[in-house]
C-alpha cells in the first residue's frame, strides 16, 4: 500500500501506526485530533504549512521499511 496524499490521515495511521513519528516529526500532532478523521495528508499538511510531497514521501519511507521487514519475517 503506498500512501497518497489524498488520504485520510486516521486511515494512514491506524495502517500503519509506525507513521504517527512521521507526523509528529513535520509538527502534525493531528492524528489524533477528531479532525484526522476527516481531513486528507494533504489538508493537514497544508493547514500545518508543510510540503505535501516530502511528507508523502517520509511516509512511504517508513511504509516501505514496515513490508520489508513484515516480508523478511514471513520467510
Amino acid at each position: 500500500m503506498k500512501i497518497t496524499k489524498d488520504m485520510n490521515i486516521t486511515e494512514v495511521v491506524r495502517n500503519y501506526p509506525e507513521t504517527i513519528e512521521v507526523f509528529l516529526y513535520a509538527g502534525m500532532g493531528c492524528f489524533g485530533c477528531h479532525v484526522a478523521q476527516f481531513e486528507t495528508v494533504e489538508q493537514g499538511a497544508t493547514a500545518h504549512g508543510i510540503d505535501v510531497d516530502a511528507l508523502v514521501d517520509a511516509l512511504n519511507e517508513v511504509v516501505d521499511v514496515v513490508e520489508a521487514d513484515k516480508a523478511a519475517n514471513a520467510e
